[in-house]
C-alpha cells in the first residue's frame, strides 16, 4: 500500500493507494497517525478512493486511528470509500461508527 500525506488548510489528508493489510501498510498508517498527533495536528481526512481492499488488520488500524484522534481531542473523517471497502466496513458495522462522507469537499467541511 502507498500512503501519501498532504495539507488542505488546517486539515491533514492521507491518500491511500492499494490494499491495507497486515504488514508494511498497516505499520505505515500507524506511524503516520502518530507523527500527525506528535506534531499537534488533530484534524485528519482519510481519502479511501484508491484503497482497494482491507483485511482485519487494516480495519483495526483504521479504528485505532479514529480512536487515537478522538482521544487527542481531534476529529477525522473518511471519504470516497469504494464499494468493496464500504461493504467490508458495513459487515463489521464500522460504517455506523466512523464519520464517512462522499467527497473531499464534504470531508473538509466537517473538519
Amino acid at each position: 500500500m502507498k500512503l501519501s500525506v498532504r495539507k488542505a488548510g488546517r486539515v491533514t489528508i492521507l491518500d491511500f493507494e492499494g490494499a491495507l493489510k497486515l504488514g508494511d501498510g498497516e505499520e505505515a498508517l500507524r506511524e503516520q497517525v502518530q507523527q500527525i498527533l506528535d506534531s499537534g495536528e488533530t484534524r485528519v481526512a482519510f481519502n479511501l478512493a484508491k484503497l482497494t481492499d482491507l483485511d482485519s488488520s487494516g480495519i483495526a488500524v483504521l479504528m485505532r486511528s479514529f480512536a487515537s484522534l478522538n482521544r487527542a481531542g481531534g476529529k477525522c473523517t473518511f471519504y470516497a470509500v469504494g464499494s468493496r471497502v464500504k461493504m467490508l466496513l458495513k459487515m463489521v458495522r464500522l460504517d455506523a461508527i466512523l464519520d464517512i462522507t462522499e467527497d473531499e469537499g464534504s470531508a473538509l467541511a466537517r473538519l
